[in-house]
């Protein structure tokens, strides 16, 4: 009876000592959310923001490698550093109005971390991918004499690698991002790291930055469902269509594993809950 009063007591005492709450988890199904105009702003942010996403990537890549010389170009690097760059700036600029996913595997991982519900996830994912369609559309449109000779920005394994290995880098590359995006989103930092002037969009454009580093040499990055989509119905080639498929299935897996990592193991939230469920079963 005293061991259980003791747990009970620190139970409590762990409670009072903690300086966040964590936002209840989103509801699987919240119809309700249909009936908002907020909910239609953040579907129209996430369009928009994906379009010029895939505009400023495909027109980056087109551009480098229509140069004469490699070394005329931006490079891969520079390619990285737009990437990045401009993932930190659409992040910063809808992550009030939307959460500023701009990444279906993003999405899948705040779902499956509950914090977007089921019918939010699926228009996002909806929008980003008629997003990037639409700006790899533009990027054609603008670049057209260079787009269809230099591989419309299209994902596709490199030679020299195996769809294997394509699509562990996928499974990586996302996992890092993924992982990168709760962390930095995570109310128990902004809380106790309230001192710390750290920006969210920040850490993720760099996360960004650096997965495509690791990864342009394997698959030119994809790490987001949709941006390898948008290239593959504008470009239309048949490569771009076989491979397709390590680009959804390595993000989606990534995406996953990240999720459960941070959200049930480093934060224990199933943990969590049983020990509520026990302390509210002893009262």
């Amino acid at each position: 009876m005293e061991d259980s009063r003791d747990d009970d007591d620190q139970v409590d005492h762990q409670l009072h000592e903690r300086d966040y709450v964590d936002p209840p988890p989103a509801p699987m199904l919240d119809m309700k959310e249909l009936k908002s105009w907020s909910f239609y702003r953040a579907i129209l942010a996430e369009f928009v923001a994906t379009l010029l996403f895939l505009y400023i990537l495909v027109s980056t890549v087109i551009g480098h490698k229509s140069q004469i010389s490699p070394s005329d170009g931006v490079g891969p690097v520079g390619i990285a550093w737009a990437i990045g760059g401009m993932i930190f700036v659409l992040v910063y600029c809808t992550a009030g109005i939307s959460g500023g996913h701009i990444n279906p595997a993003v999405t899948l991982g705040l779902f499956v971390a509950r914090r977007v519900s089921l019918v939010r996830a699926v228009t996002y994912v909806v929008a980003q991918c008629l997003g990037a369609i639409c700006g790899v559309g533009l990027a054609k449109a603008i670049t057209r004499q260079y787009y269809n000779t230099q591989g419309g920005g299209a994902n596709t394994v490199a030679p020299g690698h195996s769809k294997a290995s394509g699509l562990g880098a996928e499974i990586i590359g996302t996992f890092i991002l993924v992982y990168t995006v709760l962390s930095a989103t995570d109310p128990k930092r902004k809380a106790r790291d309230s001192h710390v002037p750290v920006l969210a969009p920040l850490p993720i454009g760099f996360a960004v930055f650096v997965v495509h580093l690791a990864t342009i040499p394997i698959t030119g990055t994809g790490i987001n469902p949709a941006r390898s989509l948008g290239p593959a119905v504008i470009y239309n080639n048949g490569k771009v269509w076989d491979e397709q498929w390590i680009f959804w299935v390595g993000p989606i897996i990534g995406a996953i594993a990240a999720a459960v990592y941070h959200q049930h193991i480093l934060r224990a939230s199933a943990f969590k809950a049983l020990l509520s469920l026990r302390t509210y079963s002893r009262n």
